[in-house]
């Protein structure tokens, strides 16, 4: 079988191109190639030799998976449906803004961690993602964006003009990102390589659900932004809608936080929480969410909650999310409040469903629960 070489980061690719005895400079050209000018086609490779080029049209290939879909949204935001084969499909999401344009990618075929707010963990799992299948939602997206004819330049800070598409990556679609860790982290580097994309690490975000050992590595392997979704301020109620929880308490996943902070490219944590109404939406809930990360340098980013069929949550009421926001900031917090983006192409947070042939077998036992 051909070597996909969007599975191979330049460290990856050099080992390849040595071992069919070819010089390391050239493994250095086709990743540029690849991933800089978006260059599938060997052919195109036009400063490559001959020889090599018709020897990677029969070892290689630069294959993402097939787009089943894209839709944008009234918004602009931008959705794929990518084929990832057997009834499996992700979601990849762009959302352009005037000072960036954000790029939200899956890292697994649905999520095992069945937190009970998000459409994904509905769906159950299948897999997890390729280096590949992650770094296609990437290049995919960015070669696209960046030939659209009517594209305007993104203004990204300090009055910089920039032609690139996207600026910042957020690993918080489909699936827990480390529970996929050696792929994702592989396909961080090619994020972060100059040679490829160059982005920088305060603008890769890893989100986790608080995988504490998984953190601590990434702190030591590749550490960039990391958002944590915490969702509850106290075990008992995150034990409910956030079962991770269960295996890592928040007392161990405030310690993990205080720890990735000493690698961190930022100075601060960013804790997620989504609002559900009259679940933990309440001034009592931001109380204690003072009292959890009194000791945590962080920022909060509300979320309220986008509905989807059966959920069994509804979005808190305005005045509401109103009252949590203040007490937070009253106490010297920075909180925003997530816009939802998308949500007329089920784009926005929370919604990302894709196609998921389960093996969890929860979809099945969800099924006959709600039958009995």
């Amino acid at each position: 079988m051909p070597q996909n070489l969007l599975d191979l980061d330049l460290e990856g690719l050099t080992a390849w191109f040595t071992e069919l005895g070819e010089k390391p400079f050239r493994a250095k050209q086709v990743f540029h190639w690849v991933h800089q000018s978006g260059v599938a086609d060997f052919a195109q490779m036009t400063d490559i030799a001959k020889s090599l080029r018709e020897k990677l049209q029969q070892l290689a290939v630069v294959a993402p998976p097939a787009i089943n879909y894209a839709h944008t949204s009234a918004d602009g935001t931008r959705k794929w449906l990518f084929d990832v084969g057997v009834a499996n499909g992700i979601e990849t999401v762009f959302i352009p803004e005037d000072d960036r344009g954000t790029l939200c990618v899956s890292s697994q075929v649905g999520c095992a961690l069945e937190c009970t707010f998000c459409s994904t963990g509905r769906q159950g799992f299948n897999r997890n993602l390729t280096v590949a299948e992650i770094i296609a939602q990437l290049w995919v997206a960015h070669h696209s964006l960046k030939t659209e004819p009517n594209r305007t330049a993104l203004n990204h800070g300090a009055g910089e003009i920039s032609d690139r598409p996207v600026t910042n990556v957020v690993m918080m679609g489909m699936g827990e990102p480390l529970a996929n860790f050696e792929n994702v982290v592989t396909a961080l580097g090619i994020m972060l390589d100059d040679h490829a994309y160059g982005l920088s690490r305060r603008r890769v975000t890893v989100s986790t659900s608080g995988l504490v050992p998984a953190m601590d590595r990434l702190a030591e392997r590749c550490p960039v932004a990391l958002a944590v979704s915490l969702h509850a301020p106290n075990d008992a109620l995150r034990d409910q809608i956030v079962p991770i929880n269960k295996k890592y308490p928040l007392a161990e996943l405030m310690a993990a936080c205080r720890r990735y902070l000493v690698h961190a490219p930022r100075d601060f944590i960013t804790f997620e929480y989504v609002m559900l109404a009259g679940v933990n939406d309440q001034a009592e809930h931001a109380r204690q969410l003072i009292e959890l990360t009194r000791d945590v340098p962080c920022k909060f980013n509300l979320i309220p909650f986008n509905p989807f069929p059966d959920s069994g949550y509804e979005k808190p009421r305005v005045d509401t999310m109103r009252v949590f926001r203040e007490i937070l900031q009253d106490a010297g917090y920075v909180v925003t409040t997530r816009k939802t983006r998308g949500d007329d192409i089920d784009a926005a947070c929370g919604q990302l469903a894709g196609k998921v042939a389960d093996k969890s077998g929860r979809v099945m036992k969800r099924m006959h629960k709600e039958a009995a």
